[in-house]
């Protein structure tokens, strides 16, 4: 047996229904996502009950959905019946999964579930079963064979189902307008959670710290103060305080290799005019952008009204584990 290819084999199957999945999506995708909306908007939540694989999926689904700001809560379709209902309220809207449409314990609570004031959307792979004459909208999850060599263990459905959840949570997120930030009070621990949250003015070495000379500086005196603040720059700034330039240790190297004399010479003539810079309260993430593209080390921290306040280096953000 070849390993690879039968493996490459089960890939490409449900890389092909996905492919069938993306082509007859429609408007009844376009109403699920209002739905959903509509009861976020409203304080409510969304509601996802599954049994089984769909289970599984629907437990997933609604991790992503907490994830991204919209409240979800799981429905044990075996325990509803038996208190659990008490987690469905009126305006809530109801995400109800299984590819048959017909499992048992699913298609029991649904008629108690419709007393309830709820939308339910159905995700099922057969939209003419039990489920799909529940619910108010039908998402079709249904493939024409499974990646299972017997077409029988749930491998390309499950997958369908998966990632038609994450469209409509994705999607959603976008409805909704959530940003960055908002994900990054979701997720405020680990490493994820410091690149989100940490500001610039957080992570960087405030101006008492560096060498900031003057553009007459002798570029001696200004490698003098850089070697005492351990630092690979010098700020540059007129007597007003205003931003001049930068002069780092790459400018003096560019300098020395010229065969200028450089010692006694005003450090303006060799710093780089108009650096980089960025304001404090920016996101470190947006500094490690800006480091990024102009394939620089070291970045000017400035306020409101553009003086420096501080600098960035690639050191600071790997120190902070923000690289």
């Amino acid at each position: 047996m070849n390993y690879l290819e039968r493996a490459k084999r089960v890939i490409a199957l449900e890389v092909d229904e996905l492919q069938r999945l993306s082509a007859r999506l429609g408007e009844s995708f376009c109403q699920a996502v209002d739905i959903l909306k509509d009861a976020i908007d409203q304080h409510r939540k969304i509601v996802v009950v599954g049994v089984g694989k769909s289970g599984n999926i629907g437990h997933k689904i609604a991790a992503t959905l907490n994830s991204t700001g919209a409240s979800a809560v799981v429905l044990n379709s075996q325990n509803a019946l038996h208190g659990d209902l008490g987690l469905v309220s009126p305006g809530d809207a109801v995400l109800a999964m299984s590819q048959s449409g017909e499992t048992k314990e699913l298609v029991d609570l649904l008629p108690y579930v419709r007393r309830f004031e709820v939308k339910v959307i159905g995700m099922t792979g057969k939209p003419e079963s039990a489920l799909g004459r529940h619910s108010d909208i039908v998402l079709n999850t249904g493939v024409e064979r499974e990646a299972c060599p017997l077409n029988l263990a749930p491998t390309s459905s499950s997958t369908v189902m998966l990632v038609l959840g994450d469209a409509l949570a994705m999607v959603l997120l976008e409805a909704r307008g959530f940003r960055s930030e908002d994900f990054a009070k979701l997720h405020p621990s680990g490493h994820l959670g410091r690149i989100l949250l940490t500001r610039v003015s957080d992570v960087m070495r405030p101006l008492k710290a560096l060498a900031v000379v003057g553009p007459d500086t002798p570029v001696k005196e200004a490698l003098r103060q850089m070697t005492a603040c351990r630092t690979g720059a010098a700020i540059v700034c007129g007597p007003d305080g205003a931003l001049a330039g930068i002069f780092t240790h790459g400018d003096f190297v560019r300098g020395f290799q010229s065969g200028e004399a450089l010692a006694e010479s005003p450090v303006s003539r060799h710093m780089t005019q108009d650096p980089i810079a960025i304001p404090g309260e920016k996101l470190a993430t947006e500094a490690l952008q800006l480091l990024d593209r102009h394939r620089i080390d070291d970045l000017i921290v400035i306020d409101d009204s553009g003086k420096p306040i501080g600098l960035l280096d690639t050191q600071d953000l790997s120190r902070m584990k923000l690289i």
